[in-house]
């Protein structure tokens, strides 16, 4: 061998030592990083992956860097296809704890208890949309012993995953604080100021999923109905083309009703302040009363002939564009001031402008329209409000019982009352959509299966929203998904040594009930709720270590998502206390 092949193959194998070095550092699941918190008094399990019959050594050192159970650590070895997992003495309540993996380091790791805390919008709903009613004590309160990891909304319907996509471990501080899951916020508050013991949130929810996109395929198998829905949408392609044609079915009607829109389309446009609105027709904010107003002919730009609201024919919805508009007079105290401009909840979508000028826009009709008024554009006297609603589906309106005001300089002023109306583009109902994360199993295989080797204190379920139209099904499939979370089988290939979901057949669970909701008039919807409120409370009978947390008489008629998340959450914190007995 010449000299440079010589030289040529020490390199070489060099670079495949190297190579060979780097494939085999450890690696972790999502769940196990930085910052995170595990369960006191259990076992600390800890997975992941190397070279097969690479040796593991775990190590666990306190704060002063000593060892906090076997001297050496504890060992294991990766088997063929590379997988590994350990179980390594409990660890007392407290830390920061620091967590060694071979070369591995996972630093500031507490000790505490560990929630997860699902289902549907009520429990997705953040810390953010209840500043209303608690943006002081939110604001003071900052908290390292409380963190959550919130788990990546992911679709997957082939199989129960073994990780999640990238997520962390965050505390209760200003930064992080106003994603935090609102019920989930107030429960371990109340829970850490009454213990002393860290709280851990795994926040694995998604706003209108039913019941049996969380439960496992496996244990579906006595719902066939359900199966088959999932079957349907099983091949990846024909998904794609689903959502290539939505796409494309709403980007035709979006450019049909923005390109005909007189509004946006006539050379003053009608949200400029000095538009001239005066043949338009006067409507009630809050009832949609027309009140005066022309109405000749089909003239049904005005108004439609024989019906006094603006947002039905007298028979049908009316979709499309809507256009209001309100001339409203402000003090010098708020000329100029930087303000807020609260309009509710509107059904479905909004553009607002204040004099001319856009300041904020909302996509759907559940979060509260809170947008800012820079400084500089509200002047003394006469000043002009302009929204553009959006409807879809079902009747548009603004939802009575909300705030609608403008607030500036210490001073608000209140945008009830009466308005001036037209209709902009008049439309079919939107174009249908399919939800893929509504579909059965899919989140269980990615948001739930990736969990169930973490010890936890147990879970709190906020869901049955969705289910209500099918209650007389929902006792037996929130048992079955009890069941399947707390022993139900996993994918033997991804699971490691741990093959049972939490195996933990006594895994408390908490079940919120359903808050009130709808108007007293709506007798039949409300007795559908009712209804569902008493299947809630029948599981909770009927399933040992499952616990119902009272929660309709927190509800508001006009919102689904009721504000008061602090009064539940100590309901929830005190069900725990008295259920698993927390003491520090």
């Amino acid at each position: 061998m010449n000299q440079s092949h010589k030289y040529l193959s020490i390199a070489l194998a060099a670079l495949t030592a190297l190579n060979f070095s780097v494939d085999a550092k450890v690696k972790l699941p999502g769940m196990i990083s930085s910052g995170m918190i595990v369960q006191r008094e259990q076992p600390v399990k800890l997975w992941g992956t190397a070279d097969p019959g690479e040796s593991i050594n775990v190590k666990v050192t306190n704060s002063k860097n000593k060892s906090t159970g076997p001297r050496k650590g504890v060992d294991t070895t990766a088997d063929s296809d590379g997988k590994w997992s350990i179980e390594y003495p409990a660890l007392k309540a407290g830390g920061p704890y620091t967590i060694t993996i071979n070369d591995e380091v996972v630093n500031d790791v507490l000790s505490g208890d560990v929630f997860l805390c699902s289902g549907q919008s009520n429990m997705e709903l953040p810390v953010g949309r209840v500043t209303d009613m608690f943006a002081d004590e939110i604001a003071s309160y900052d908290n390292p012993s409380i963190r959550q990891i919130i788990i990546p909304q992911v679709v997957e319907f082939h199989k129960p995953l073994d990780d999640i996509n990238p997520s962390q471990w965050k505390p209760v501080n200003v930064e992080n604080v106003m994603s935090f899951s609102a019920l989930a916020y107030f429960f371990a508050k109340d829970l850490y100021e009454r213990t002393g013991v860290p709280v851990g949130i795994i926040n694995s929810s998604w706003g209108g999923t039913p019941v049996e996109s969380w439960i496992s395929e496996k244990n579906l198998v006595e719902f066939p109905r359900a199966l088959n829905i999932k079957r349907i949408y099983e091949d990846d392609s024909y998904r794609d083309r689903i959502k290539q044609l939505e796409g494309e079915n709403y980007a035709r009607w979006n450019a049909t009703m923005y390109t005909n829109d007189p509004g946006l389309q006539e050379s003053v446009k009608w949200y400029d302040p000095d538009y001239d609105d005066s043949s338009w027709v006067t409507t009630d904010l809050i009832t949609g009363t027309m009140t005066d107003g022309t109405v000749t002919g089909d003239d049904r730009h005005n108004a439609w002939k024989g019906n006094d609201q603006w947002s039905n024919d007298g028979l049908n919805p009316v979709n499309g564009s809507h256009w209001l508009r309100k001339n409203v007079t402000l003090p010098a105290s708020m000329a100029g001031k930087p303000g807020v401009i609260r309009l509710g909840c509107i059904v479905d979508a909004d553009s607002v402008y204040v004099n001319g000028k856009f300041v904020g826009t909302t996509s759907y009709q559940y979060p509260p329209r809170i947008y800012n008024i820079p400084e500089g554009l509200l002047k003394e006297g006469v000043n002009n409000v302009t929204v553009r609603v959006i409807s879809q589906n079902g009747n548009p309106h603004f939802v009575a019982e909300k705030p609608y005001k403008i607030i500036a300089g210490g001073q608000e002023v209140s945008l009830e009352g009466k308005w001036r109306y037209h209709l902009g583009t008049p439309m079919p109902a939107g174009p249908a959509m399919e939800f893929y994360c509504y579909k059965p199993t899919v989140l269980y295989n990615s948001m739930i299966n990736p969990l169930i080797n973490l010890p936890i204190a147990g879970a709190v379920w906020y869901q049955g929203e969705s289910n209500v139209e099918r209650r007389n099904e929902y006792r037996q499939l929130l048992k079955t998904m009890i069941a399947d979370w707390r022993k139900a089988s996993g994918n033997a290939g991804m699971l490691f040594y741990w093959r049972e979901a939490f195996n933990d057949d006594d895994m408390p669970f908490y079940i919120v009930e359903l808050a009130d909701f709808l108007h007293p008039s709506d007798r039949r919807g409300r007795d559908a709720w009712a209804e569902m409120r008493k299947v809630q409370a029948q599981v909770a009978d009927e399933v040992p270590g499952a616990t119902l947390i009272k929660n309709s008489d927190l509800g508001e008629w006009n919102d689904i998502h009721p504000l008061d998340k602090k009064t539940l959450g100590k309901r929830v914190a005190d069900a725990v206390i008295n259920n698993i007995n927390i003491t520090k």
